[in-house]
């Protein structure tokens, strides 16, 4: 019998411990204040940022081609347009799309 105690006092312990613990953070979490979202209430506020948010897009992402550009040899929008090099259009567009991948994470968070 006294050996039962002692194993259910040496399981028991670990628990109660934790519970002891968590308890006041768990208070302290039900008080606390939601915080504030990015998420449109309305319509209108819906539109306003979806607006928002695509004009950033789309000018980081040309900024972001422009960078690249100017850190390869040559020019590649030249090279695109005048000398129809097709696989320099190529890299363009996944230089775009890789940018753009990456914006798209940093918005969504």
């Amino acid at each position: 019998m006294r050996t039962e105690l002692q194993t259910m006092k040496r399981t028991i312990a670990p628990i109660l411990f934790l519970f002891v613990l968590t308890l006041p953070a768990t208070l302290l979490a039900a008080d606390a204040v939601p915080a504030a979202t990015w998420h449109a209430q309305t319509l209108g506020q819906a539109l306003a940022q979806m607006v928002l948010f695509a004009a950033v897009g789309i000018a980081a992402a040309i900024i972001g081609y422009k960078v690249f550009d100017k850190c390869t040899p040559g020019d590649l929008h030249k090279e695109i347009l005048e000398n129809k090099n097709v696989a320099a259009a190529i890299v363009a567009g996944a230089v775009i799309l890789g940018v753009s991948i990456i914006i798209a994470a940093a918005m969504i968070g």
